[in-house]
């Protein structure tokens, strides 16, 4: 199929909604009517797509939806989609609408659906990486992930007032139990003096030992005060609230677990995930009139580019190793000054 036959496109939303969805649909409805092709959008994903759940969208339905979070057409999880016969329905349901190309907004499941679909359907689809988990190959941001990590950030500054208030030990959870990206961001940008992250704890898992020590020798070196932890769901056998009890009932440190849980989808997308959103939707449709096919659009080192969908989950996005380093070693208080008065 050349670009030249693309004449209708589907759109979906696919897997945990993340802030800035809406406003990748935008982009790419606008994108598509100003190159002269129709959209319809399938609600509730891929569950939609199989049950032919589809409405057309124009640039009327959506002008205004950049500043919302969630998914006006409705997102969901479909453990279905990975049977043949059920790419094989979704087929059908496009051509019934006489669709060419697909653009799908999600994260590495909703890719995986994708490049499923691919094996069963003549049409070209692209991907658009909406997740907050920051978590998927070939570009440096997700839409969604910075809105999480300001949602984060700022819990974590509200729970540092009561923690100093108190001179207690608080157990923040965040999202990611695969990447640590989150964690990593809001810790760095709030202070914490610990964080618990998936990477971390496949390296050098943490023992409470080293934790209980680690929070003495803080309380040590500054006196009296806070001390804040993030931890990346699943990281810990019964997660922030079992630890928590533990470090109260073992070690008598006055502890409190605070447990951020979806309040980090929503809220109004930040400014760069609604920018970043709306240059990916424009991006995927001018791919698929550039003939693409089966790649993720992103933007790598400030330039757009094309993944192959299977890269995006099968090759690793490590967390930034400097960011680590000033997190672990500078910012640690517990960590000596290795320069020498000869050093500059």
């Amino acid at each position: 199929m050349s670009s030249q036959t693309i004449k209708r496109i589907g759109v979906l939303t696919s897997g945990g909604d993340a802030p800035g969805m809406n406003a990748a649909l935008r982009a790419v409805v606008l994108a598509a009517e100003h190159y002269g092709i129709e959209t319809i959008a399938f609600r509730h994903g891929y569950q939609g797509l199989l049950e032919n759940d589809a409405m057309p969208i124009k640039a009327k339905d959506v002008l205004h939806i950049l500043q919302y979070s969630g998914t006006i057409i409705k997102s969901a999880r479909c453990q279905r989609f990975k049977e043949a016969d059920a790419a094989q329905e979704a087929a059908a349901n496009l051509d019934s609408h006489n669709i060419d190309a697909l653009v799908i907004i999600g994260g590495d499941g909703s890719f995986r659906g994708a490049d499923h679909l691919a094996n069963h359907w003549q049409g070209k689809i692209i991907g658009v990486p909406g997740t907050i988990d920051n978590d998927l190959y070939g570009t440096d941001m997700t839409i969604g992930y910075a809105t999480a990590v300001n949602i984060a950030m700022d819990a974590l500054d509200k729970i540092r007032d009561t923690a100093d208030a108190m001179d207690r030990v608080f157990i923040v959870e965040v999202m990611g139990r695969d990447a640590g990206f989150i964690g990593l961001g809001s810790a760095m940008a709030a202070g914490a003096e610990r964080m618990i992250l998936p990477e971390l704890q496949k390296e050098k898992p943490l023992t409470v030992a080293a934790l209980v020590k680690h929070i003495q020798r803080v309380q040590e070196i500054r006196g009296e005060g806070s001390y804040v932890m993030v931890l990346s769901e699943h990281q810990w056998p019964g997660g922030a609230v079992a630890l928590a009890e533990q470090l109260e009932a073992e070690h008598h440190l006055p502890c409190r677990p605070c447990l951020l849980g979806h309040i980090q989808r929503g809220g109004a997308p930040a400014p760069a995930d609604r920018i970043l959103a709306s240059e990916l939707g424009v991006h995927a449709v001018e791919l698929l009139l550039a003939g693409e096919h089966r790649v993720m659009a992103g933007k790598r080192a400030n330039e757009r580019v094309a993944v192959p969908l299977p890269d995006t989950w099968q090759k690793k996005n490590p967390l930034d190793q400097n960011l680590l380093r000033i997190q672990h070693e500078i910012f640690n208080p517990v960590k000596k000054n290795r320069r020498t008065k000869t050093d500059n």
